[in-house]
């Protein structure tokens, strides 16, 4: 029980941290000192320092010796990146779900794309983008591989921020809508090529709606 208790405080810990470097709270160049991010927590430095060893592997932050860890950030490149690379695993994502999801999947996609257009109308912007979240995550695990599931969730978290302006624009959350349920009717019909260029798609349609609007993280060089 204790050590269930151990690894879900150390879950928390990272969660939050991670989530206050995403969202621009601890910025690019800050430094993380155990103690302080620990009583703003309130926790010990003990999951503080774990989940800091953790972020740097991820490469949201730099541990400097005798110093303490600096926080990295995600960089406009890094967005780039991840959306490029996003553009082919979601295609082989939606792929794979062609091959492997189940009827209980597949009804819960079509109950996702159904909320979604209800909610488009109502102009629930909140309710969009966990929706689509939703919609992405379902695919992922439909693939059957826990890899790729892994590699997708992290990407998708990392640049949560900038889907969210995306969806925000109601010129582009409609098009996501038709595009989701376009790549639905790919995956029920057993259609993996079609499942995968869709994917691959409405990834790159995204990213250049982003450019589209603006976006710093998307449009500055080099972050």
């Amino acid at each position: 029980m204790k050590e269930q208790e151990d690894q879900s405080l150390r879950g928390r810990v990272l969660q939050q941290i991670r989530d206050g470097i995403l969202s621009g709270k601890y910025a690019t160049g800050d430094e993380l000192r155990e103690i302080t991010v620990g009583k703003e927590l309130g926790v010990s430095r003990t999951p503080v320092r774990e989940a800091l060893r953790q972020l740097e592997l991820e490469g949201l932050v730099e541990i400097i010796p005798n110093k303490g860890a600096r926080v990295n950030g995600i960089t406009s490149k890094d967005v780039k990146d991840i959306y490029m690379i996003r553009s082919y695993l979601e295609g082989l994502a939606a792929r794979w779900a062609t091959e492997n999801i189940t009827e209980e999947e597949l009804n819960e996609l079509e109950e996702i794309v159904l909320l979604s257009e209800f909610n488009l109308r109502k102009e629930q912007q909140d309710q969009m983008v966990l929706l689509d979240g939703r919609f992405h995550a379902l695919i992922y695990k439909a693939s059957n591989s826990r890899m790729l599931d892994h590699v997708l969730v992290d990407f998708h978290r990392y640049v949560k921020h900038a889907r969210a302006s995306s969806v925000a624009e109601k010129d582009r959350a409609k098009k996501s809508v038709r595009e989701h349920k376009a790549i639905l009717e790919a995956i029920r019909d057993h259609d993996a090529d079609l499942a995968e260029q869709l994917a691959n798609e409405h990834i790159l349609r995204v990213m250049e709606n982003l450019r589209r609007q603006g976006y710093e993280e998307i449009n500055k060089d080099n972050g």
